[in-house]
């Protein structure tokens, strides 16, 4: 019976503990989700997609020139006398009467020759140049929230390695003080395995102090305010395929959004150039106007309507549509040399992301040669330490090198994976 009492007891205390231990737990989290996250509550995002929807709303209004326009009015009109009939400026009839009268006017343009069409296509592809602003938006945001991803795991490596380095130097000492209490080890063994262990801890305040940077870093590129630690899960291994630059370039120069805004900003300038051009030439529209008049002088009637056709032709605006034309000229002929520098300018990032990738893979074998041999010379250091063949120095200059190489391989590795996210946004390809 104690036996079944003690294994109850034992039972809930290890229940208990497994649930603290998963209350204390860290949320977990992808690479996948953080992006997710990033993009629905990043404020650079939010901002980007509010200015397309305003660039959607300005096409509405440029369109709007082709439907008809109603206006209701009511006029309530006293005339002393009918000097008024005579009357300069002021109400705007030719007739002034006691009255009260209300009525709707419509009005539908029929032609004004290209121009409301130019100015509907023109505000269409600044809408369109939005929408890749926002999407370059998204992109570089994804490309803060990866590269900050990869550096907190990366980070998180630097203090795993930096927390063993400390945990062996200071087993180390504790053999070392052994031993130099019995005589085995002198005292000048024992003082250089404590600075060790007090380098070592360096490294592990420094390698701490980066994680937390690091975790804090990512927590705002996900559009977080307030600090947040998090489990990160290492993201899949990428195939790096760098063999043909050329077309990584091709594909930037086709799928960057940087540039297609670019193109859609200058189709935007060349519409409205014509717009201006177009505000030169006549306008045709149809007016029609209905109403009723309860109180009206006995000479008029109780209802009126009217209609017609009106025909405006533009003939002297101080120089105004010729210097917007002008002007849209000149603005869609800059943009076109911002694409060109625009242009240089990817060709060029692809190329320095492309050679960093393969520095990258090349750097990360090499790291991964030099932990195998710093491990082969530290195990050799310490068989040459423990027989009493070698002095400590060298078995901390050992440590040393391995500690370093590690380090080099977990930044690497990391460093590839950065250069490679690098290399797909500089094509377009980061999603």
């Amino acid at each position: 019976m104690n036996r079944i009492l003690l294994a109850l007891v034992v039972l809930v205390f290890s229940v208990g503990g497994l649930r603290a231990d998963q209350t204390n737990a860290l949320p977990v989290l992808t690479l996948a989700t953080a992006e997710q996250l990033a993009l629905q509550n990043h404020p650079q995002i939010a901002a980007a997609d509010f200015r397309v929807l305003a660039a959607q709303e300005a096409v509405k209004e440029a369109r709007a020139g082709y439907y008809p326009t109603a206006n209701f009015a009511v006029d309530a009109v006293g005339a002393n006398d009918e000097g008024t009939r005579i009357l300069a400026g002021g109400l705007n009839n030719p007739s002034v009467y006691d009255r009260a009268a209300g009525g709707v006017s419509v009005s539908q343009l029929i032609t004004d020759f290209g121009h409301t069409a130019n100015l509907a296509a023109s505000s269409k592809f600044q809408a369109q140049a939005e929408g890749q602003n926002a999407r370059a938006t998204r992109e570089q945001i994804l490309l803060r929230v990866t590269v900050g991803y990869l550096s907190a795991l990366q980070a998180q490596a630097v203090l795993q390695v930096a927390q063993q380095t400390f945990d062996n130097r200071q087993l180390l000492l504790d053999r070392v003080s052994v031993q130099a209490s019995n005589k085995l080890k002198s005292e000048l063994d024992v003082s250089f395995a404590r600075v060790a262990v007090q380098e070592g801890k360096l490294l592990l305040q420094k390698a701490q102090s980066s994680a937390d940077a690091a975790m804090f870093s990512l927590t705002a590129d996900m559009g977080g305010r307030e600090p947040k630690s998090y489990q990160l899960i290492e993201p899949a291994a990428v195939v790096v395929a760098t063999n043909d630059v050329s077309q990584l370039v091709e594909t930037a120069l086709t799928d960057r959004p940087e540039l297609l805004s670019l193109h859609n900003q200058n189709e935007a300038a060349l519409r409205f150039a014509k717009s201006q051009r177009d505000a030169r030439l006549p306008t045709i529209a149809a007016f029609g106007v209905a109403g009723v008049s309860p109180i009206h002088d006995d000479h008029l009637d109780n209802n009126y309507a009217v209609g017609g056709l009106q025909l405006t032709i533009p003939l002297f605006a101080g120089g105004l549509y010729t210097a917007r034309q002008h002007e849209a000229e000149l603005k869609s002929q800059a943009d076109l040399e911002l694409l060109r520098a625009a242009e240089n300018d990817i060709v060029r990032d692809v190329h320095l992301a492309w050679l960093n990738v393969n520095n990258a893979v090349e750097q990360l074998k090499t790291t991964t040669d030099l932990v195998t041999n710093a491990n082969d010379a530290y195990e050799l250091a310490g068989a040459r330490y423990k027989i009493g063949s070698s002095s400590i120095v060298e078995l901390s200059q050992a440590q040393l090198a391995l500690t370093s190489a590690q380090i080099a391989a977990a930044s690497a590795r990391y460093n590839l994976l950065i250069q490679q996210a690098s290399l797909n946004y500089e094509v377009g390809a980061l999603k």
